[in-house]
């Protein structure tokens, strides 16, 4: 029977703390967080959606971190979807003139689409 390994779950829990920092500072300070970093804080509205979402899939990896390797599979799946389309978004961004600091976070997604795409390979050859 196949098994969810220790350090998957960890990076889960990981994930959902860099979550949960992000999606504080979206929900109740989007002005301050975007402009700290250079970006437009045109519309809060949208940042604060960013932040929902982020609640959302942080909450959902912390809830979920001792639940089945299909449970598993079925966010890792969700997981790589966010990470990869983020990655192509924050690229077409650099493209447009968004400030440096857009680098810091393209490697952040680009480092847990490695690791969710690893493990879901890693869970389907077990």
């Amino acid at each position: 029977m196949k098994q969810v390994p220790g350090s998957l779950r960890n990076w889960f829990t990981i994930h959902f703390i860099a979550d949960i920092i992000f999606a504080v500072s979206l929900l109740f300070f989007p002005e301050y967080f975007l402009s700290f970093f250079g970006f437009n804080t045109a519309e809060p509205l949208l940042a604060r959606l960013v932040g929902a979402a982020l609640i959302g899939i942080g909450g959902t990896s912390l809830l979920m971190r001792t639940k089945s390797v299909e449970s598993f599979q079925t966010m890792l799946t969700l997981k790589i979807l966010w990470s990869y389309t983020a990655i192509i978004c924050f690229v077409v961004a650099l493209f447009q003139g968004s400030p440096a600091i857009t680098w810091l976070f393209l490697a952040i997604f680009v480092l847990f689409a490695i690791v969710w795409t690893y493990y879901k390979r890693k869970l389907q050859t077990k």
